[in-house]
């Protein structure tokens, strides 16, 4: 079945909102609001399933960018429920959020919840572009798109892999991870995150709003940079680990992976 755009993002907005209301009332059982984390990443790759299904562009790519947004979707979900919810307690940010809100908490975390449904709105619109491609062949810039995926995906696996497994050393209590991609970047994880959705504009490269796919990594860097990514994590590492953690900072880039300063240099 194909739809027309406007039904189709109408149709996502309906659905997102739906189970970001159904994750809300989870949360107010367990007392975690970071299941809305886990709502956000699912919901976008519902909804990239969903536009890339009920499109008319070319099938190959439609399937291409399906594939590639559902195993997004699927792997961060999953991390991020037994990261940080299933068993764990509620990140401080959450908590935070509580606390400010008093007792109207409950009312402003079911808007909350409804502004990640406009979110993972947003950040699936680069898949609607996709799926809506004219060109009826494949291109070099399906190619860069994959390229860049696998690069970007493949690597935050492998971020998120050296850090649980430092983590997980008795000997590690208290200190910071300088393995692997984390002796060149604080964040890693969030740097290939971010390349990951560039993978969708290249993809997009040659649609008539392929300019708006650009919108997600832009948005996603203010996002990782200045709000929900490196502030909150940083202050809480510098809560928990203190001096280490400075001495990181002074001679590790913060975002994208370089080779460490040495101690005293600019």
């Amino acid at each position: 079945m194909v739809l027309v755009p406007g039904v189709q993002v109408l149709l996502g907005l309906l659905i997102v909102s739906a189970l970001m209301t159904l994750l809300w009332f989870v949360q107010r059982r367990t007392g975690n609001a970071g299941i809305v984390d886990v709502g956000w990443a699912a919901g976008v790759g519902m909804l990239g399933v969903l536009y890339a299904a009920t499109s008319h562009g070319y099938g190959p790519r439609r399937v291409l960018v399906a594939v590639l947004i559902g195993f997004w979707s699927v792997r961060l979900a999953i991390y991020l429920l037994f990261d940080r919810v299933l068993g764990r307690p509620e990140e401080g940010r959450y908590r935070a959020l509580r606390a400010g809100w008093g007792p109207a908490a409950g009312r402003r975390l079911f808007f909350f919840f409804q502004t990640q449904a406009l979110a993972a709105l947003f950040f699936a619109l680069p898949v609607l572009i996709v799926a809506h491609h004219p060109v009826d062949c494949w291109t070099a810039w399906d190619l860069a798109g994959a390229l860049i995926w696998c690069i970007s995906v493949g690597n935050t696996v492998l971020a998120d892999r050296q850090l649980a497994q430092f983590k997980r050393r008795p000997e590690s209590r208290g200190k910071t991870c300088r393995e692997g991609w984390w002796r060149y970047s604080r964040h890693p994880n969030y740097f290939f995150e971010w390349l990951h959705w560039w993978s969708y504009s290249a993809l997009a490269v040659g649609s008539p709003y392929g300019w708006a796919a650009l919108l997600a990594p832009a948005a996603m860097l203010y996002f990782l940079l200045k709000v929900t990514g490196i502030p909150p994590t940083e202050a809480q590492a510098l809560a928990s680990r203190g001096d280490d953690y400075r001495q990181y900072q002074r001679t590790t880039s913060a975002f994208i992976p370089w080779y460490p300063k040495k101690e005293g240099k600019p």
